[in-house]
């Protein structure tokens, strides 16, 4: 059974996403996109790596970049991404509950377990704590889940972004560095709400026109946050030397327990695989361009070293999982 879609993908936050009421065409080419997507941010942090001085600063310009990734979100969105919120408003809430509540406390047991140093535990924390991004609806489709529940959830946690983001961060990774909470409710309705919002008006004003070009906002995306990783790295390029493996485990816990919990809150809650599926997806995988923007612009470029390595991995492991349900999906129709 193929997933119910949407008129469109809900954002391409921090990784190229499908518009799923466009052409064909569109659709291949976000799939596409993100296929590519992990290697292309993969070679943009070895860039920064490799030549940090090329990027000596750049890191004021993180948070345009992030706004132009939202305008492409908005541009993709229509006001049918919403109507799933009124069709199935307990669905929607257990996803938002999920997403709030598993991602903000495992990066604060990890960074307790690990024993992080205060900027890398903000960091991880950091990551925790922003909306559901990246390419969750894309590989969600991908592994023959809910799409539609995927769009609104990623929808509505992006919106209510500015409201829990900054006093979740506060809570839990204020014990290791000053934060801001006040300033950053700021910063995320200029670099997303503003954007995602302005982006969604010109779609509804001038339909026809974007609708050409659809396939080629999930590559613009794709470029933007490569941009931001790599400016993100060579701003940390010496820790990254002393304290790589320590932030891939940490990462890899993080998304990897995000992704099973997810999963499991779905089948605890009886929605059925194809939602269990999405849930997966929409809890393990984190808008982790707007983490790295604010653990840049409020705390380091060292704290934004977790959002960095996260945008790479979220996609790999991501696209990996689908592959596995989409094949246990088909195996379990078969007559």
């Amino acid at each position: 059974m193929q997933p119910e879609q949407t008129s469109a993908d809900s954002r391409t936050a921090a990784s190229p996403q499908p518009p799923t009421g466009g052409t064909g065409a569109a659709d291949k080419a976000a799939r596409r996109a993100v296929t590519v997507f992990p290697v292309l941010v993969l070679a943009a942090g070895a860039l920064g790596l490799a030549l940090p001085d090329a990027f000596e600063g750049w890191g004021t310009n993180v948070p345009y970049l992030l706004g132009v990734v939202m305008f492409c979100m908005g541009l993709t969105m229509t006001p049918l991404d919403f109507q799933g919120v009124v069709k199935r408003p307990w669905a929607v809430a257990l996803g938002l509950v999920a997403h709030y509540v598993i991602m903000p406390g495992l990066g604060w047991l990890i960074a307790h377990a690990l024993g992080l140093s205060p900027q890398l535990a903000a960091g991880v924390i950091l990551v925790g704590c922003a909306p559901s991004g990246t390419a969750s609806n894309v590989v969600t489709y991908l592994a023959r889940g809910d799409v539609a529940l995927s769009v609104s959830v990623a929808t509505v946690s992006t919106v209510l972004a500015p409201l829990i983001t900054p006093p979740l961060t506060l809570l839990l990774a204020g014990e290791y560095l000053p934060v801001d909470a006040g300033s950053m409710v700021t910063d995320i309705f200029k670099t997303v709400l503003l954007p995602v919002i302005a982006g969604l008006l010109v779609r509804l004003l001038f339909g026809r026109y974007v609708d050409r070009v659809l396939g080629a906002l999930p590559w613009l995306s794709a470029l933007t946050i490569a941009a931001i990783v790599a400016i993100v790295v060579a701003g940390s390029a010496e820790a990254i030397k002393s304290a790589a493996a320590l932030v891939f485990l940490a990462v890899f816990l993080h998304n990897g327990l995000g992704l099973a919990l997810g999963y499991g809150a779905g089948k605890l809650a009886r929605l059925g695989p194809p939602a269990s599926r999405a849930m997966a997806f929409e809890v393990g995988m984190q808008n982790s361009g707007l983490a790295a923007s604010l653990a840049t612009a409020h705390f380091s470029p060292l704290a934004a070293l977790p959002a960095a390595v996260f945008s790479v991995w979220h996609n790999v492991s991501g696209a990996l999982v689908a592959a596995w349900m989409s094949y246990r999906a088909r195996r379990d129709e078969r007559p």
